[in-house]
């Protein structure tokens, strides 16, 4: 059957915008929830950093474009600004790797506002792939296929099955019950061990006759960070306990990031008060190398901590945006 012309010229219309549209997205010009253009507004997810990340975030949900730039800047410049900050705490050195890391933070700023004004999807290493896993649906109780659209509707026998086999697996609920027990009995271990047992943290020397001496490093600051630590640990117990109790996706990724600030407030204490003495070290060289190494350690440790606590808050404001 022949179509009528007025027919033709709907479809050709259609088709015509149709086009359009797919074009506008892949150079960056489409336009946006906030009437801005697409390239836009994936620059401006970089102009304040991670602030500005976190608004572009909430105010384009639907946008992939926009919500790659967006979280791919909070997870850079989030992580960059912690990292710096807690370079700065490190001794001698600490001020000369917080301005590298400023530095690179500078070069990043320029080089993610461009290749997102050019209409690019610019993935950085970590970052961007973080950036990405955010946007998949996970733990929504829906799926799609990698088009975006609805996958299938699945029998009731094939979603029992399934669900049967994600149990049993390490991302399952049985997974995680697991890892929270892991969880529980490390804290209970730590926290008998540091508050009755402490005294054996200490440097071990072997005398002349076969005598093994202990000289102590900690000093009498250790009970001022002691009380830090086991609040801490009795909260992280109980979170874990809830969790093997209820451990729906928000709540599970709400306690985890309360878990993971937690463990920078116990680590960036014991860094600050630093309650160590290696005067009983011999060599002063080695002592000073301790001193650092410990230092650079719990920076370390608490910087991983909060990138972590960064990437599940990042995730929840992603999983938020979907719903």
């Amino acid at each position: 059957m022949e179509l009528i012309p007025e027919e033709k010229k709907k479809i050709y219309e259609e088709e015509k915008a149709r086009i359009e549209k797919e074009e506008a997205e892949k150079t960056g010009t489409a336009r946006t929830a906030s009437q801005l253009p697409q390239n836009v507004a994936g620059l401006l997810c970089y102009l304040a950093g991670w602030i500005t990340g976190i608004i572009f975030l909430i105010l384009e949900p639907d946008n992939r474009f926009i919500r790659f730039h967006a979280i791919q800047s909070i997870i850079t410049f989030g992580s960059l600004m912690i990292i710096s900050g807690l370079m700065g705490l490190i001794p001698v050195v600490g001020d000369f790797f917080s301005a590298v890391f400023g530095i690179i933070a500078f070069v990043l700023w320029i080089v993610l506002m461009i290749k997102a004004y050019q209409g690019m999807l610019y993935k950085l290493p970590l970052a961007g792939d973080v950036a990405l896993a955010a946007m998949k649906p996970s733990d929504t109780g829906g799926e799609s296929t990698p088009t975006g659209k609805p996958a299938p509707v699945r029998s009731e026998d094939e979603v029992v099955k399934r669900r049967s086999r994600e149990n049993y697996t390490l991302g399952g609920r049985i997974g995680r019950v697991i890892g929270y027990s892991i969880a529980i009995l490390w804290n209970i271990a730590l926290l008998i061990f540091l508050s009755f047992f402490h005294k054996y943290i200490a440097w071990y020397t072997t005398e002349p006759d076969g005598s093994v001496s202990r000289l102590p490093v900690l000093t009498g600051e250790y009970m001022t960070w002691l009380p830090i630590f086991i609040t801490v640990t009795v909260l992280s117990i109980a979170a874990y306990i809830t969790l093997i109790i209820y451990d729906r996706y928000w709540f599970r990724e709400t306690v985890e990031i309360v878990v993971n600030i937690l463990g920078v407030v116990v680590i960036a204490s014991l860094a600050y008060i630093f309650p160590f003495d290696f005067s009983a070290v011999p060599d002063p060289s080695a002592a000073d190398a301790l001193r650092i190494g410990l230092t650079s350690g719990l920076i370390l440790i608490a910087v991983i901590l909060a990138v972590v606590a960064l990437v599940r808050f990042i995730k929840l404001l992603a999983y938020a945006a979907r719903q």
